[in-house]
């Protein structure tokens, strides 16, 4: 069935090609249902590819007897309704018009896969409505050939078969040549449940708690105030009920030291377990057990343990804010190369066709136009990798956004502008304090500092202060000789313990002192690393963004002085003056200048962001309206 489909279609695309009809009474034999009509793009793809296709199989020579030939510029298309026993096809060639008695001269025959066709030409056509087909970056007043690329399989796939109506457009098809290098239709477009458009404020917004690392930091700064709520109850007791059974066999000895052969049994139950005869409960019901250095100085300690990590979650914010801003700089900017390349492409085809029209009247070189064809393929390889760094540039925006890894995010800027986001009047050392003043890595490292000086004064404190136990049960406990139990009734214990330890005879608190001591020194010299460290991120950024504004002005003036040279060079040839590859030049260093131009800008709006940053994001409404009026 596949066979006869490609043999049907491969029919119809000579017919067209030779500019003949046919009524095919045995095409549609044992009831057969009809294929759908071609689309306009199929039906421009088809004599060309079935020409192709049959000159490398057995049918070659009778199909070159039928002078088939590629189609030729003044070519016109028209089509008749289709039928289920017939389908008819007419070209009709303005430079040639035939007449009704040649036309009837002109029928034969031609057999294919064993069948029979029979060849005529259609008495009348319809109304021919004259298109082009235009690549994707090409207009259709450009005056420029338009060609598919017959090697890229995907041409013949573009072909839409789902309609069964017949074809019902027409238009002109241009010659089509094996070495042209030019896409003969964009890329297809996602579904749109694949497609997210953002602007950078959309983006910058979407920073929250559901991306992984910033999730992470702010349930460690939850994490720290649990702790923080549970050192303030230390001193606070646990409740402990429970229920015990004690059995002994066999000797002990008693309080006076004899050895007592005993068979005994006892049971407690209640707040308090563990009882077996005379003395405390040795697990209380009510018990409060701790050191009071921890019950006075643990609470600051976690709470500047907490602070810290709370700034830490606002610098990892801030992190992700630059990154997300970046991203979607890149996106941006991965995204108007692709244009710049294609504005390229274009220009560089109108060279392409001036040395080409130059080699055939001989007025150029054939070797000329051979090294045009060489840069479209260049230019297209070029293409390529910018539309292969969009997409990854998309995935990677996908990924610090943490949208589904699947979408496609495409920018809603229409192009890029510089983004003014700080006063370059200010001088530096007023940026470096706003940074020392908002960097929220400071302000953990002063944190920091601070719950080390906590730390030490509880290691100084603890040799004198003591340690708690407070201790309460209640509850029934009863006992007997042998397994039964009897005598049940109510008990009561009361505990109460105060004990002061200096460990290691003094040496041990020493050593414990100077290691929290070394710590504040440690947390006192990062903090300065962290200052210096601020201080020269706020300068660099400084810096980068004075000296890329001036290089968005150097690469404006290159791409005005670039585009000047393109244009007077292309006048010139035109108007007979030289060779058309000598414009060559002029067009790549416009594309050089252009993605210059663009590099500069994206440059500079990522050195305005890294300065927001270094900041500490002060950035408001007010401040940039007030900057900028």
């Amino acid at each position: 069935m596949w066979r006869k489909s490609s043999n049907r279609l491969l029919f119809c695309g000579l017919l067209l090609g030779t500019g003949v009809g046919c009524t095919a009474d045995r095409y549609l034999a044992h009831d057969q249902e009809l294929q759908p009509a071609p689309s306009r793009d199929s039906v421009a793809q088809a004599p060309n590819q079935g020409y192709l296709d049959v000159t490398r199989n057995s049918l070659r020579d009778s199909l070159l007897a039928q002078n088939t030939r590629l189609p030729r510029d003044q070519d016109e298309w028209t089509n008749v309704p289709v039928h289920r026993s017939e389908i008819r096809t007419a070209a009709l060639e303005r430079d040639a018009p035939q007449t009704n008695q040649n036309r009837s001269a002109a029928a034969g025959h031609v057999t294919i896969d064993g069948q029979t066709y029979e060849l005529r030409p259609v008495s009348k056509a319809t109304t021919v409505v004259e298109t082009r087909v235009c690549r994707p970056y090409e207009t259709p007043d450009d005056g420029l050939r338009s060609g598919v690329d017959l090697r890229d399989s995907s041409a013949t796939r573009t072909a839409d078969h789902s309609s069964r109506e017949p074809f019902a457009g027409s238009g002109s098809i241009l010659p089509v040549s094996l070495h042209d290098s030019s896409l003969s239709t964009p890329a297809p477009a996602p579904p749109m449940e694949d497609q997210l458009q953002l602007n950078l404020p959309t983006a910058l917004s979407m920073v929250g708690g559901t991306h992984p690392a910033i999730g992470f930091a702010q349930w460690r700064v939850q994490e720290a105030y649990a702790q923080l709520e549970q050192t303030r109850v230390l001193w606070l007791p646990s409740i402990r009920p429970g229920i015990s059974f004690h059995r002994h066999d066999g000797n002990y000895q008693a309080s006076d030291g004899r050895i007592v052969d005993v068979n005994r049994s006892s049971m407690q139950f209640g707040l308090g377990t563990g009882a077996t005869g005379a003395g405390t409960t040795p697990r209380p019901g009510l018990v409060a057990q701790f050191h009071l250095a921890d019950a006075l100085l643990e609470p600051a300690i976690a709470e500047k343990t907490a602070w810290a990590r709370s700034h830490a979650a606002n610098s990892t914010v801030n992190e992700h804010l630059l990154a997300v801003a970046n991203g979607y700089l890149e996106l941006l900017s991965a995204e108007q190369s692709c244009r710049v390349i294609e504005a390229s492409r274009a220009e560089i085809e109108i060279v392409s066709q001036l040395t080409r029209d130059f080699a055939e009247t001989g007025q150029g070189l054939q070797s000329d136009a051979d090294r045009m064809q060489t840069e479209l393929f260049l230019i297209d390889a070029r293409l390529s990798t910018a539309r292969e760094n969009a997409d990854v540039a998309s995935a990677r925006l996908c990924e610090t956004l943490g949208v589904h890894s699947g979408k496609r995010i495409y920018p809603a800027d229409p192009t890029v502008v510089p983004l003014h986001l700080v006063d370059l009047t200010r001088d530096q050392s007023s940026l470096i304090g706003t940074g020392l003043m908002n960097r929220p890595e400071l302000k953990e490292a002063q944190a920091l500092v601070a719950a080390a000086c906590e730390r030490h004064e509880r290691q100084k404190l603890a040799p004198f202060v003591p340690s708690v136990l407070l201790g309460f049960s209640t509850g029934g406990f009863g006992g007997d000789i042998g397994t039964g139990i009897s005598s049940v009734g109510d008990r009561y214990d009361f505990d109460a313990e105060l004990a002061w330890e200096v460990r290691n005879l003094g040496f041990g608190d020493q050593a414990a002192q100077r290691q929290t001591e070394s710590r504040i020194q440690q947390a006192r010299f990062e903090k300065i690393r962290v200052l210096d460290r601020v201080a020269r991120e706020v300068s660099e950024a400084h810096a980068q963004v004075q000296h890329r504004l001036d290089r968005i002005s150097n690469t404006e003036s290159a791409v005005s002085s670039a585009t000047d040279s393109y244009e007077r060079n292309l006048a010139r040839i035109r108007d007979g003056q030289g060779l058309p590859l000598e414009v060559l030049q002029s067009v790549r260093a416009l594309e050089e200048s252009r993605l210059a131009y663009l590099q500069a800008i994206t440059d500079y709006n990522a050195a305005q962001f890294r300065l927001q940053w270094a900041l500490g994001w002060p950035l408001t409404a007010e401040t940039t309206a007030s900057a900028h009026p």
